[in-house]
């Protein structure tokens, strides 16, 4: 089978490994003038399974009235303009019950854990190296409120068999030992010792090199204006410059710009921005020895061999990729806070990334209804969690092969 994947971030490469070890010939397309050069560039580093949770839960609609007054609020939203802005934010309105939220976190985690025992699978057959540590990560409580909200989600990770661990304040400075600056502000937390941590664009660029000897055929610079249609089914794709390629299949993994290449299905992929700042660690032992998640600020701080890297916020504003400084502060600020003396607040790079967000948290992966049309898309901020066992099941799936997980549970007629 002859497949064009188009988007060489993270999961558009990992979609090219996959199919390409399958035995199907493919090409592999990107506007940039190289990989993971969009979303996958500088995000959090986590690969979080435990985490993996919708961000329409119960309350949210009202902790974003209460944030509309915050300057540090981890979620903002200015009007775009567009229907599909309202449009979205209602589906995700009527995703913020508890029955919602449960049935979207029992669909995230399990692909997010296959997803990172394929990751290790892969590191394994390669010999992939990209600041990977497998020391779990920790979700930092600082308040009673925030305790009972953790152990409610015990709950459904203990439901769905997820190992965890909810700790007490003397437990939490076992697990990360420069907390113990800070005590003070530390309340309890909640561990995930099998999650993992790692750079996602170091990783993606290794994994590029390897499918390009593997026989993947890789054109950067090829920007994707169009699919081509021939009876209705999708039949290749039409560049920017006139060039057709034609295929077999074509795997759409281009991120927030999927929706609009596939426009006659109107995706419900919507772009949620959001920021890090990355520092180099000049005291590695004042520095987090994994992920740190401050649920306070919804920020992770992750640990990489030399740097430190601080994710977090969402906008929900378009494709606006302004930096504001204002968030540049606020990562900084959480830094501060609870790692002040692991580097130089003054040396950090700063970046803004959208990640591709589905109004129920969960992507879209597999048949899009169309001929010829496949989607590996809106992961939101769990791309890089979610990679890799995406890649699996879209393969399993376009190949009529047994899959891990239930496909409808991924597809794009779950919207229905």
């Amino acid at each position: 089978m002859r497949v064009i994947v188009v988007g060489a971030g993270v999961i558009g490469v990992t979609s090219a490994h996959y199919l390409n070890a399958a035995g199907c010939a493919v090409t592999l397309l990107d506007a940039q003038p190289g990989p993971a050069l969009g979303t996958s560039f500088a995000n959090a580093g986590q690969v979080s399974p435990g985490y993996a949770a919708p961000w329409a839960a119960p309350g949210v609609p009202f902790k974003a009235l209460r944030w509309l007054l915050s300057p540090d609020a981890p979620l903002k939203i200015r009007p775009d303009g567009s229907w599909f802005q309202l449009a979205w934010l209602a589906r995700m309105l009527a995703n913020c019950s508890h029955a919602a939220y449960e049935r979207n976190k029992a669909r995230m985690v399990p692909l997010a854990e296959y997803s990172r025992d394929c990751l290790r699978g892969l590191r394994a057959e390669l010999d992939l190296h990209y600041d990977e540590r497998s020391l779990g990560t920790l979700q930092l409580l600082r308040d009673p409120a925030q305790l009972a909200a953790a152990r409610r989600d015990a709950a459904i990770l203990e439901r769905i068999g997820v190992p965890h661990q909810l700790l007490d304040v003397a437990g939490v400075l076992e697990y990360e030992p420069a907390l113990a600056r800070v005590a003070d502000k530390v309340a309890g937390g909640l561990r995930l010792p099998n999650d993992e941590t790692g750079d996602c664009r170091r990783f993606t660029e290794r994994l590029a090199e390897r499918v390009v000897v593997d026989g993947v055929q890789i054109r950067y610079g090829a920007d994707v204006a169009s699919l081509l249609f021939r009876n209705g089914a999708v039949v290749g794709v039409r560049l920017a410059g006139g060039d057709e390629i034609t295929a077999d299949a074509v795997v759409l993994a281009a991120g927030c710009a999927s929706r609009a290449l596939a426009r006659p299905l109107a995706l419900p992929v919507y772009p949620v921005k959001g920021y890090s700042i990355t520092l180099p660690l000049h005291n590695p032992d004042a520095a987090p020895r994994s992920t740190v998640l401050d649920e306070t600020n919804k920020i992770a701080l992750t640990r990489f061999d030399t740097r430190l890297r601080v994710g977090g916020m969402a906008e929900v504003a378009g494709f606006d990729l302004r930096i504001d400084p204002r968030r540049i502060a606020t990562l900084k600020r959480v830094t501060a806070e609870l790692f002040p003396d692991a580097g130089d607040l003054g040396e950090v790079e700063a970046w803004t990334g959208l990640r591709p967000m589905t109004p129920d948290g969960t992507p879209l992966v597999g048949a899009s209804g169309m001929g010829g049309l496949w989607l590996n898309t809106g992961h939101g901020t769990l791309g890089w969690t979610m990679a890799c066992g995406s890649a699996q099941l879209l393969v399993d799936l376009m190949l009529g092969r047994p899959a891990a997980l239930p496909a409808f549970d991924y597809t794009l007629a779950r919207y229905s």
